[in-house]
């Protein structure tokens, strides 16, 4: 069975045939593969490039710009960030496992090799204070905003 990507991975219903035409049976035939194949595309790292395998949180507080990225197996000597400019990227390796005599695959959904994600980060970070740190297999970007992009209540005065 050939795999071939789909535009949604919604399931399709699948048509009413007659199936007293052999005319209906390809079409059939195609739908059921379809269905079939959307469950085998998901499990495609390469589909993904890392985006939904490596999924990421960015958020902000009144001090601070926060991203936090899931890097289940991956120890902090693995991971590699870096700024240029507002592109903030992440790198990381999560190391390949051969298949020999001991381990043969029937299933294969952990990402493995090497991962990227590039995340724009708003402006009014102070880049010079990024923090990172990996705990529980969560990397988290703790980036204080400049003082001109806190928020500040102004005073209102009568009359």
């Amino acid at each position: 069975m050939a795999v071939a990507r789909t535009l949604s991975t919604r399931p399709r219903p699948i048509g009413r045939y007659s199936l007293g035409t052999p005319a209906n049976f390809g079409n059939l035939f195609q739908e059921v593969e379809q269905l079939l194949q959307q469950p085998l595309g998901m499990l495609d790292a390469s589909r993904f490039n890392g985006t939904q395998l490596y999924p990421v949180d960015l958020y902000e507080t009144a001090e601070n710009v926060v991203l936090e990225m899931a890097v289940p197996g991956v120890r902090p000597d693995e991971l590699d960030v870096s700024l240029e400019g507002r592109q903030l990227t992440i790198r990381g390796t999560v190391a390949e496992v051969p298949e020999d005599d001991q381990r043969r695959y029937w299933l294969q959904g952990i990402p493995r090799g090497e991962f990227t994600r590039t995340v724009t980060v708003p402006s009014g970070v102070d880049v010079d204070n990024i923090q990172a740190h990996v705990d529980q297999g969560l990397l988290t970007l703790t980036m204080p905003k400049v003082a001109e992009a806190k928020a500040r209540k102004i005073a209102i005065t009568a009359g």
